[in-house]
């Protein structure tokens, strides 16, 4: 995409995500591409994804989900915002650019929201969009309302992803998206089931996520993992923040012991967990069905509502029954928030 002396290009081609618009946002970290769907007189809810991905590869199931889709877009706009060079069709990014920080990154986020004219806004971010948006958070307190985490990070790479990120670039560096980098990928994202295996065929869902990852452009990946792989510990920062915060992990996500070790940092008044059980790192993508209800008392706390029309619905495998009763209690999830063990067991995989 070109660049012009303007501070930002609207596009008015309509993207195949749902029809948003793309928006090219300059700022002083380089450009970012920003999709946005919905009525921008409504609340903003601003979404970061996972390394390698984009708004497409790392939410379209929760957003294609109609029950999800119709709690989120009847209460907010969508900004989903793409880390530098993951968008679609994005060209590579000169190489004399200096590589970002996650401090850069959260700035270019400040300078997104301000650009739109955004105040405060709700956050959803998945692993390292996460920890970006977790960081924003601590450090811009008045402009974040909420955070809704999938398997979040707080803490410095642990020696286990230390070593996986360092293979991880020295593929990107040398070979580009390679299949060897894309499994070391999958595997961040998705659990045994999605992957497949010599006996069970790869799923829809992982053979649509290493077709999204064959379009990114090699170097662009390489510099966002650099700037997550040098992310230092938030972990101290978590006790000061003031929004509510609601966590999901799957069982088999490798950074299932992040989101435990990040929970147990939180102001327990004000945050939750849930678990899902049969779930790799990318529950958006994985089992977006079991992120529904927890939301929903989530943003009641906000005064906020799905669609009378919507409840119900028999397209949802999860029903009360599959909940925790302490978190349909009226304090659980509301101005009250009370810490959460959830165990949610999807019937849908890959919904």
């Amino acid at each position: 995409m070109s660049d012009s002396s303007s501070d930002s290009i609207s596009l008015d081609v309509e993207t195949i995500y749902l029809g948003g618009k793309e928006h090219i946002v300059r700022t002083r970290y380089g450009s970012v591409s920003v999709i946005v769907y919905g009525d921008q007189e409504k609340p903003a809810l601003i979404t970061y994804p996972d390394l390698a991905l984009n708004h497409l590869s790392c939410f379209q199931g929760l957003f294609f989900c109609p029950e999800a889709a119709s709690l989120l877009l009847h209460n907010f706009c969508i900004y989903h915002i793409n880390p530098p060079g993951h968008e679609l069709g994005a060209a590579a990014i000169c190489s004399e650019n200096p590589v970002p920080s996650v401090d850069d990154l959260t700035d270019q986020i400040l300078e997104v929201l301000n650009y739109f004219g955004l105040g405060s806004v709700m956050c959803m971010g998945v692993i390292a969009g996460a920890y970006i948006l977790t960081l924003f958070a601590i450090k811009h307190k008045e402009r974040v309302l909420g955070l809704i985490l999938v398997s979040p990070l707080c803490r410095a790479p642990s020696w286990t992803e230390w070593f996986y990120n360092k293979v991880m670039s020295n593929l990107l560096y040398f070979y580009g998206m390679c299949g060897v980098l894309e499994e070391f990928l999958l595997h961040r994202y998705f659990s045994k089931e999605v992957r497949g295996s010599a006996d069970v065929q790869e799923s829809d869902i992982a053979q649509a996520c290493r077709r999204l990852l064959d379009e990114r452009q090699k170097m662009n990946v390489w510099r966002f993992l650099q700037a997550v792989d040098g992310r230092p510990d938030i972990t101290d920062g978590l006790k000061t923040l003031k929004c509510r915060t609601l966590i999901f992990v799957g069982d088999d996500s490798p950074f299932h012991s992040e989101a435990l070790h990040m929970t147990s940092k939180l102001d327990r008044r004000f945050s939750a967990l849930v678990e899902v059980q049969a779930c790799g790192s990318m529950v958006t993508e994985e089992q977006p069905h079991a992120m529904l209800i927890p939301m929903e008392f989530f943003l009641m706390g906000y005064g906020l509502y799905r669609p009378n029309q919507f409840s119900g619905s028999p397209r949802s495998p999860l029903s009360p029954s599959c909940i925790a009763p302490e978190l349909l209690s009226p304090e659980s999830m509301g101005l009250k928030l009370k810490p959460i063990k959830t165990r949610i067991a999807s019937k849908m995989h890959g919904a």
